[in-house]
This record gives structure tokens, sequence and C-alpha cells, in this order.
């Protein structure tokens, strides 16, 4: 079977899962999508390590475009976006994408994808062991931009949606939960957006890419992950307005923990 065929259906099934822990978690897909596009690419099309993780990181950027659109139609819906919240991290969050991504094409791809691995560890030890203890100030304007600028970048360099950044940040800063979701939901969106276009452009001066690769980005990925992602983003979002996600969330932290070491030892 041609390899283009077995990625896109593997990214079929990606999708499924991926949609349901944006809308539910607001972590967006790119923890789950990252590790198993660099194995797809390297084990299907043979390519190497410096192509193959901003390819996969690119790629997954470009996917959160449509979960993350169909996430925040979700949570509008739901009553859990804030103007605030939005405008000023939105902000900060686009020039951080911008940065973050470029970042990520100018290092070696074995840098790259060890600095992945470790901030997703980081991620999941958060996930498992970090506590949703408020401070004793609310965050003004610059504070949120900043907070915005500073997740833009890390969710850009690893192409997640950043709300396993963005959500504990905002509830430090005494901001709703269900609020604190629905804006990392949206803001989801504007890294996808601008990361995804900094990748395009970065990825140009690429002399060798695989057919079907627009810049960094992999569209037959892509299209195998939308297809069924922006499905199931909404009824992830519905499901996380009527159960307790954290049990969830400590077995997904798990997983990536033993993800994050697997590809730290090697994704070929």
């Amino acid at each position: 079977m041609d390899p283009v065929y077995i990625i896109v259906s593997f990214c079929l099934a990606i999708g499924l899962v991926v949609g349901l822990l944006a809308g539910m978690l607001g972590i967006g897909g790119g923890l789950i999508i990252v590790p198993a596009l660099s194995y797809l690419l390297a084990h299907f099309l043979h390519l190497n390590t410096d192509l193959v993780m901003p390819m996969a990181i690119a790629t997954s950027l470009s996917t959160i475009i449509f979960t993350g659109f169909s996430s925040a139609i979700a949570h509008y819906r739901l009553g859990n976006i804030n103007n605030k919240l939005v405008i000023y991290a939105g902000m900060g969050i686009a020039v951080g994408a911008v940065l973050g991504a470029q970042f990520a094409s100018f290092i070696s791809g074995e840098l790259l994808k060890n600095i992945f691995a470790v901030l997703v560890m980081l991620i999941a030890l958060q996930m498992i062991f970090g506590k949703r203890e408020a401070s004793k100030h609310q965050a003004g304007n610059k504070m949120l931009a900043g907070i915005g600028g500073v997740t833009g970048f890390i969710s850009a360099l690893m192409g997640i949606g950043g709300g396993a950044l963005l959500v504990p940040a905002l509830v430090w800063f005494q901001v709703n939960i269900r609020q604190a979701i629905g804006c990392a939901a949206l803001s989801g969106l504007i890294i996808a957006i601008f990361g995804s276009a900094s990748f395009i452009v970065a990825g140009m001066k690429e002399v060798v890419l695989p057919p079907g690769a627009i810049g960094y980005v992999y569209l037959p990925a892509t299209f195998g992950i939308v297809t069924t992602s922006v499905f199931t983003a909404g009824i992830g979002a519905r499901l996380g307005q009527k159960m307790d996600t954290q049990v969830l969330k400590k077995v997904l932290a798990a997983l990536l923990v033993l993800v994050s070491i697997r590809m730290i030892v090697g994704i070929e």
C-alpha cells in the first residue's frame, strides 16, 4: 500500500482522539499528534529527524486551525469566552507563535526533538501533580499579554494548542476554570494560524520536501486528522461540561511521560 494512504489512515484515527481531548481538556492535540507524526513520517516516508520534527510540529499546528475553530465555537455557545482574556492574551500569543515557529525551524531536528520531549514531560508532570491554587492577584492586561507571549512561543515550538500551559496560568490568576479552558480553545486557534504560517514560510527554503508538503506542513496528514477531529472537538467540549476530567487528565499525563521518554530514546 502507498505510504501516504497508510499515514492518512492512521491520522483519521488520531483525529478522533485529539478532537475529543481538544474540546474536553482544552489541551489541543499536539501533545499526541507530534509524537505520532514523528514516527509515521520517519517510518513510512523515511525522512531524517531534521525534517521530521519541524514537519510534525507544523502539521500539528495546521490541524489545530480546524479543531481550535470547532472547539472555540462550542465554548462560545457555552458562554465560556471572556473577551478581555482573549483580546490581551491573544495579542501576546500571536507574537509568541511567530517567534516560536521561526526558532523551531532554525535549530537542529535532534535538538528540537529533545526539547519537545522534555517540555512534554514537564507539562505531563504539572498535569499530574499541579494544584489549582490561585494567587492573591488578578492578571492585568500586560500580564495577560506576557502570559500569552510565553504560551504562544512554547506552543508553536511544540506544535500544541497551548491549553496545557495557558489554563493553569489563568487559573492561578483567579480566572474561572471554564473561562480559562474557553480562552485556551480560542487561543489555540490563534497559535495555529500564526504558527502554521510562520512554518510554511520557513519551510519554503527546504530543497527536498515530500510530495504533498507546503513548507513544513504535510497536507495528507492534516487532511486525515482534521477529517475526524472537527466532529469530535464539539463533543469533547460538551463532555467536559458534564464530567470531572481530572482522572482522565492524569491518565493522559502518565501516557505522555512514556511518550516523551520514547522520543528521547529515538523515534525511528
